[in-house]
């Protein structure tokens, strides 16, 4: 089976890194012929097995539109019929428009996978992107969505949807007896730090540092200066900037989880959080807070982890605090949050695509 996969750059992110992982996973496969198109030009931060197919749309540089620009390129190379896979898969909803019209245009199954939910919109592009899900989308063969909060919602506009999770891209660690630092981890962009919810971390998070002088607020993940900036002088006001760290972006996570006692999800909004069943591979104890989607699909309060009542900072505040003190508490949440995550394992996500690749073409 020839199988396309769309997205429009392969910078640092949650949905581009599943890009990569879910591609690589099924290329090991003698039964896909797997290629990635990629619409524009930009930073790579995610490598391809050798047998993926990587192809760079030429850019049309007279034609300022993303989309147009895109669209155009698409036609163009799928005009020609031996350029044509059995199927599509698009990611995230500006390129699933563009990849739904010329799918249909060339008669070519299409999935398109959504990596939030339905409330979330990008800056600027609330119409089209509304657009797109009640009216757009019915014309693919299936839409896939992280969690069961969306799924009534495409229904109801004749969606062909379907549920599939974030596959975990770290191998589950086993070695419980590792020697964790005093660090407190968070992980995201910076340039998202209101959607991550940094600032109001920041915050929070002071009086509980001070408390447990020892102890560290790690925060990976990239930034620019003004975004850095702004966090740095939250953590001046809060008198606590020695004690938080700014590592940018760094490709060696999984490391920096093994060797962290503590992962905090601030977000304000999630999809499925990734970076969280990523946390929990590598033996962290998970807190997060239980915003609209995604954590609590991944997190049972007090058995794999401590899910908190939504942007309440006193008790996100508290939830530290204890698991900072109650080391047992820690050890029994990683262990638990480990047992939690086969149904996250990449092989299991690969077996939930390959059912979809035959519906989707036995329709």
């Amino acid at each position: 089976m020839k199988v396309d996969f769309i997205i429009s750059s392969l910078g640092g992110g949650g949905a581009e890194r599943v890009f990569a992982l879910m591609a690589n996973s099924l290329s090991k496969s003698d039964d896909y012929k797997i290629s990635v198109i990629i619409l524009l030009d930009g930073e790579e931060v995610y490598q391809f097995e050798p047998n993926v197919k990587r192809i760079k749309l030429k850019q049309i540089k007279y034609i300022p539109s993303h989309t147009f620009r895109s669209i155009i390129n698409l036609i163009r190379y799928y005009y020609y019929e031996s350029n044509r896979p059995d199927v599509i898969v698009s990611f995230l909803t500006l390129n699933n428009l563009m990849a739904i019209i010329v799918a249909k245009l060339f008669s070519i199954k299409i999935i398109a996978q959504e990596h939030t939910h339905h409330l979330r919109f990008m800056k600027g592009r609330k119409i089209l992107t509304n657009f797109t899900k009640k009216h757009i989308y019915k014309w693919a063969d299936a839409v896939t969505v992280l969690t069961k909060f969306d799924v009534n919602y495409y229904k109801s506009h004749n969606v062909k949807v379907s549920v599939m999770p974030n596959p975990c891209s770290f191998r589950a660690i086993t070695n419980f007896s590792i020697e964790r630092e005093k660090v407190i981890l968070a992980v995201g962009g910076l340039n998202r730090y209101h959607l991550k919810g940094f600032d109001n971390l920041i915050h929070l998070i002071g009086p509980v540092l001070k408390k447990h002088p020892d102890w560290r607020l790690k925060i990976l993940g990239r930034s620019d200066k003004d975004d850095l900036e702004y966090l740095k002088n939250i953590a001046i006001q809060n008198n606590i900037i020695n004690k938080i760290i700014f590592t940018g972006f760094i490709s060696n996570v999984s490391d920096v989880m093994k060797n962290s006692s503590i992962f905090v999800l601030s977000s304000r909004n999630e999809g499925l959080p990734m970076v969280l069943i990523e946390a929990m591979s590598q033996g962290m104890a998970c807190i997060a807070y239980n915003c609209k989607t995604g954590p609590s699909d991944i997190i049972e309060d007090d058995i794999n982890g401590l899910l908190i009542e939504d942007q309440n900072m006193l008790k996100m505040q508290n939830g530290l605090d204890e698991l900072i003190k109650n080391e047992p508490l820690r050890k029994r949440l990683s262990i638990e949050g480990i047992k939690s995550l086969e149904k996250y394992h990449v092989s299991e996500i690969t077996k939930r695509y390959e059912i979809l690749f035959n519906k989707v073409i036995n329709a």
